[in-house]
């Protein structure tokens, strides 16, 4: 069936420009006001909407049928499975794919690409049709809190290969791809969750940076394209974020870079917008500014009250009418283009992950973890026992959640016949708790920390308990960065330092082998860490650069 903007109300064509969240496992009555009464175009998933495969595929079966009963119109849902580090799913029968800088440091387009199909069937199989991924942000600031290891790296060029990689997979896979967050978030030391920020570069510094990728993507064709609450003021002179501001979205996106597809907002419901606009407002100057497609994530009254103004903002003349059949044309036909393609794909069976996947998985994650440094500590010795610190996730953060399960380098050691023992801290340690870890860990000659950093610095319990253990004598002493590769700016005398980007299982296991001296790791630096240690670097076991 072809839908057109024509056969809708306005209320209707409104709700069509919103993708909206409701926090249950099963369609409550939050999600059938959204649907049924509000009638909005897409449904966005978080980790709260996830118990099990079967149960995600029968709400996404759930919601659309809400959908064909009240107005024939399929949802879009959507979702931020990125991969890595930021993955709503990672429940049983899921891959967990890599994320961006891990892909980044393996540096193969070819990679990106089946890594997106994979990812792409899946989300198909669990009913969802359009990803918040991938993030082209180009991460050339060591402290920005809130995109890091989301980024492919600081180079532009490989974000966008990289990036155009998995546009591709996921849409020929019948997933719609969002590159993310126009204009770019990658320079910044502000995370938009919490405040505003900006990028203050001239022009032709952002075309060859930060434009460059999303260039490169609406060149592929990409569907999507996710906006950021950042201020340019090369672009938009005023202080408005890009999220509102005509003169990016409009002036820049739409009509100097000609991009045809689907502008989304990010979540209005970060401070960046509500505390500054309120969300009803900020969804109006949104769309004056050229937003097709809105999202508030949370809260129902935050989620009503944005559509009923935009209504009002239509009725009273703020918001041209045709302005909004435009933006509802370009939905309508997203979906109807994605609703064939379905239709042509194979259905895929949710929960089985082949192991010809697996496989290349793990093969992939061994091409991407990278040795920065090596003073003689490598490998371990096989027949001594390991002590592993591994500090873990005890509050969620905006940018940071627990995985549903637990698995550690000293699980991964352990499934290779090593006596590991594992020390569990929290990513925050006190003072005493530092103290608890060093007495756990005496009388092992051989100690492996895993640093974990969510933000944009290492924690300083994790920092001042790595400099303890520097100043014990015969030990080995060995530090794998499992999330932030810039923790080494934090410990520059370390003397054996390894990357992996991410704390997954396969990233663990390939971690794990090298540490073993089973595999020689394959990646190179997707970011300069300092001058010693700068992009593309990698260290063999030699101490040699490659």
């Amino acid at each position: 069936m072809k839908w057109t903007a024509a056969d809708l109300t306005l209320e209707q064509k409104v709700g069509q420009m919103f993708i909206c969240g409701f926090n249950a496992l099963t369609p409550n009555e939050h999600a059938k006001i959204l649907v049924e009464q509000y009638q909005v175009g897409g449904i966005c998933y978080f980790r709260r909407n996830v118990e099990t495969l079967p149960q995600l595929a029968e709400l996404s079966e759930a919601l659309q049928r809400m959908a064909e009963e009240t107005h024939r119109i399929p949802l879009l849902i959507s979702i931020d499975q990125e991969g890595g580090m930021v993955a709503r799913i990672d429940h049983d029968g899921i891959s967990r794919i890599p994320g961006n800088m891990a892909l980044g440091a393996a540096g193969s387009v070819e990679d990106c690409y089946e890594v997106a199909r994979i990812g792409a069937r899946e989300l198909r199989s669990l009913g969802v049709n359009m990803n918040f991924a991938p993030c082209l942000d180009v991460n050339n600031n060591p402290r920005n809190p809130v995109i890091g290891v989301r980024s492919f790296g600081e180079d532009p060029e490989a974000v966008a290969a990289l990036g155009a990689a998995s546009i591709r997979g996921y849409q020929e896979e019948g997933v719609s791809a969002t590159a993310k967050h126009f204009p770019g978030h990658g320079d910044t030391s502000v995370d938009s969750h919490l405040g505003r920020a900006a990028v203050p570069h001239g022009r032709e510094r952002l075309n060859r940076v930060e434009l460059y990728p999303f260039i490169e993507a609406i060149k592929q064709g990409v569907d999507a394209i996710m906006t950021a609450h950042v201020s340019f003021p090369a672009i938009e002179p005023s202080d408005l974020p890009a999220t509102l501001s005509r003169a990016v979205l409009t002036g820049l996106l739409r009509e100097e870079l000609g991009f045809e597809g689907l502008i989304v907002t990010d979540c209005l419901e970060m401070h960046a917008i509500s505390k500054e606009y309120g969300i009803p407002e900020g969804a109006i100057l949104a769309i004056q500014a050229g937003a097709d497609c809105v999202l508030v994530s949370h809260t129902l009254s935050e989620q009503t009250a944005a559509i009923n103004a935009v209504v009002e903002a239509v009725r009273s003349g703020r918001i041209p009418m045709a302005q909004i059949d435009a933006a509802v044309g370009r939905i309508l036909a997203l979906k109807a283009r994605n609703a064939k393609l379905a239709a042509d794909l194979p259905a895929q069976p949710e929960g089985r992950v082949s192991e010809e996947t697996k496989q290349l998985l793990f093969d992939i994650a061994g091409r991407g973890v990278t040795l920065v440094k090596d003073e003689d500590r490598l490998p371990l010795q096989a027949e001594q026992p390991v002590a592993v610190i591994w500090p873990e996730l005890l509050k969620a953060t905006q940018v940071d959640e627990a995985w549903s399960k637990s698995y550690t380098l000293g699980n991964a050691l352990r499934s290779r016949g090593v006596q590991a023992d594992d020390v569990r801290v929290g990513t925050n340690m006190t003072d005493e708790e530092i103290e608890q870890a060093l007495q756990a860990v005496k009388g092992y000659t051989q100690i492996v920390v895993a640093t974990y950093t969510s933000e944009s610095r290492l924690p300083e319990g994790q920092k001042k308990l790595v400099e303890r253990l520097s100043e014990l004598e015969g030990i080995t002493l060995i530090v794998v960065a499992t999330r932030n590769p810039y923790d080494l700016c934090d410990l520059p005398s370390v003397p054996t330092y390894l990357c992996t980007y991410e704390n997954t299982p396969y990233y663990m296991q390939a971690a794990a082998d090298v540490l073993l001296g089973k595999l020689k790791p394959g990646g190179r630096l997707p970011v300069g860490i300092s001058e010693t240690y700068p992009l593309g670097w990698s260290y063999n076991q030699n101490g040699a650069k490659r």
